[in-house]
């Protein structure tokens, strides 16, 4: 499970058994979960909220959200990286 970020005590990362979906991250505070707080990287570098299952404060979810935001290249292209796959493939989304 490759760990992208530490924000806020926050941990951000992708699961390694994931590629089959599109681009997204998990974001938990402590021990990562696979039913984590899930965002989607839109192709269009748009950050969108899939669920909050983490319950993760509005506040604090706004500000992570941002700073995923400002990375979501250097999140495409980590989720490329680990996967093997092209930015192409990323396209399709």
């Amino acid at each position: 499970m490759p760990e992208l970020f530490r924000i806020y005590g926050y941990k951000i990362y992708f699961w390694s058994n994931e590629n089959t979906e599109p681009i997204h991250i998990h974001i938990s505070k402590g021990k990562p979960e696979s039913n984590a707080t899930k965002l989607w990287i839109l192709s269009n570098g748009e950050v969108l909220l899939c669920h909050n299952k983490s319950k993760i404060p509005k506040r604090d979810l706004a500000e992570l959200s941002k700073v995923v935001s400002r990375n979501t290249e250097l999140v495409v292209q980590k989720w490329c990286d680990y996967f093997g796959v092209s930015p192409v493939y990323y396209d399709k989304f």
